[in-house]
């Protein structure tokens, strides 16, 4: 028996490292540091980091896909527990450029294309 996926938007097993920024509702700078993509879609991604971070925060991510750096801010809108004490958070993209939304594309595309060899 097969299981239909639910989610709206394709979502990429990927693990690329990144830099993260955290902000308050002041736009104060809370937190930074260094984590991982864990899988990538055109609306969000899910980030493995060494730190629990805040549900609710700002946060701005700068992501290296392919040949491309691209700086993305969203919203963290989960935080669980990771394995080896690690911290996975769920970060929905605010409204991207469309640069930055056309490498997002590209990136998935490359992706669905290998995964489907």
């Amino acid at each position: 028996m097969t299981t239909k996926e639910k989610r709206q938007h394709y979502r990429i097993n990927s693990q690329n490292l990144l830099n993260y920024a955290c902000y308050d509702d002041e736009n104060n700078l809370v937190k930074q540091g260094m984590g991982r993509t864990l899988n990538v879609s055109e609306v969000g991604i899910r980030l493995e980091t060494h730190v629990e971070l805040e549900a609710g925060s700002r946060v701005e991510v700068t992501i290296g896909l392919e040949e491309e750096l691209v700086t993305v801010e969203g919203k963290i809108v989960y935080i669980k527990p990771g394995q080896e004490g690690k911290f996975e958070a769920g970060i929905q993209f605010f409204e991207l450029d469309q640069n930055t939304g056309n490498v997002l594309q590209q990136y998935i595309k490359a992706f669905r294309e290998r995964d489907n060899q």
